[in-house]
């Protein structure tokens, strides 16, 4: 969570600091707790990290990624409607059914889509 935190943090520009208020902390502690979480030296509540996402704009569930693919698969997917999310989630779980081969020429070819 804590490399996810950071990451989230400087992608928004934001200071430890100006986080914490954006939490609702105090603005004389807000950076030493936000530092707390980002060193991994304190815990944080469920409560907390559902408000740390939301001062961050980002899915609380992008800060819980088990690796930096994960996360940003969250986070780009956090970025459509929920119509969008719902057809999204679709084709991904029809991607992963498909044959390693045949998924891994589909992904190829939608790599090189997106370059142009």
């Amino acid at each position: 969570m804590a490399a996810r935190l950071r990451q989230a943090r400087q992608l928004r520009g934001l200071s430890q600091r100006e986080v914490g208020v954006r939490m609702g902390l105090d603005k004389d502690t807000a950076s030493a707790r936000i530092s707390r979480y980002e060193s991994e030296s304190m815990a944080i509540s469920l409560e907390s990290l559902f408000e740390l996402a939301l001062a961050l704009d980002v899915p609380p569930a992008y800060l819980l990624a088990s690796s930096p693919a994960m996360a940003n698969a969250i986070l780009a997917l956090g970025e459509h409607n929920e119509a969008q999310q719902v057809r999204l989630a679709e084709v991904l779980e029809k991607l992963s059914e498909l044959p390693p081969k045949k998924r891994n020429v589909l992904i190829e070819q939608l790599s090189h889509l997106t370059k142009e």
